[in-house]
């Protein structure tokens, strides 16, 4: 009775293990995938190249989701990539270049929305 028992639990836990990687994989397959940050993409009108500064770029549009150099001079950027494996994509990115006093000196806005 014992070896029966032991048989019966083995053998659930194998089958409930199969079924939560299978619904885990299957809710993955049929997911989208996002990386970045929501910002305000409609602002970048906003942006005035020799005028604007970093700290009017923070009150715009929040902290930026990376920062990096460019001829060594300081980027941000912000973006926000919505990838969906069945629908459209939905994506937006702003990179801002500053010049040394931190005032922008170019920038780059590229979108998915319409």
């Amino acid at each position: 009775m014992k070896k029966l028992f032991l048989k019966r639990s083995a053998r659930a836990v194998k089958l409930s293990s199969f079924l939560l990687i299978s619904g885990l994989a299957a809710t993955q397959l049929t997911g989208c995938f996002t990386v970045g940050q929501e910002f305000a993409g409609s602002r970048v009108p906003e942006i005035k190249i020799g005028q604007t500064t970093r700290q009017e770029i923070t009150d715009i549009f929040g902290r930026p989701w990376r920062t990096g150099m460019e001829d060594g001079k300081t980027t941000w950027t912000y973006g926000i990539y919505k990838y969906s494996l069945f629908g459209a994509d939905d994506t937006q990115d702003l990179l801002i270049r500053f010049d040394p006093q931190g005032v922008v000196r170019s920038y780059t806005f590229s979108s998915t929305r319409k």
